[in-house]
């Protein structure tokens, strides 16, 4: 799914984590008034290599509902592309050994700018 900067980032702006932090939260009920309130989830999932092997940061996992799940479907998305084939050939690469070819496939992944007073909450 490929969607507009601006949708992700107004996502960010009205996430709140999935899970409680001390120090982040002023308390547990806190969390649990404003994860109410927020149409939008974050929670960090540790990223894989190719064997399935944890890799050492993680990756944003963002879940919707209510406005945002809506204008992510009727506004924000611009392309929607089946990987399924590509996925199917990254999986015979690896099972054959030919983790280098695998990896040529996939596409560059860097670190994407999000706007620090979104991340400075949901860190």
């Amino acid at each position: 799914m490929e969607i507009t900067r601006a949708g992700f980032d107004l996502a960010l702006d009205r996430a709140c984590l999935s899970h409680y932090v001390p120090g982040l939260h002023p308390d547990r009920a806190a969390w649990q008034r404003a994860l109410r309130r927020a149409p939008a989830r974050v929670q960090w999932d540790p990223e894989r290599d190719l064997h399935l092997k944890p890799l050492p940061h993680r990756s944003l996992q963002l879940g919707l509902s209510g406005e945002l799940a809506r204008a992510y479907a009727d506004e924000w998305t611009v392309a929607v592309r089946d990987v399924t084939p590509l996925a199917r050939k990254v999986r015979a690469l690896v099972r054959a050994g030919e983790d280098r070819a695998a990896r040529e496939l996939l596409p560059d992944e860097r670190p994407y700018p999000a706007p620090e007073a979104a991340l400075a909450r949901l860190r």
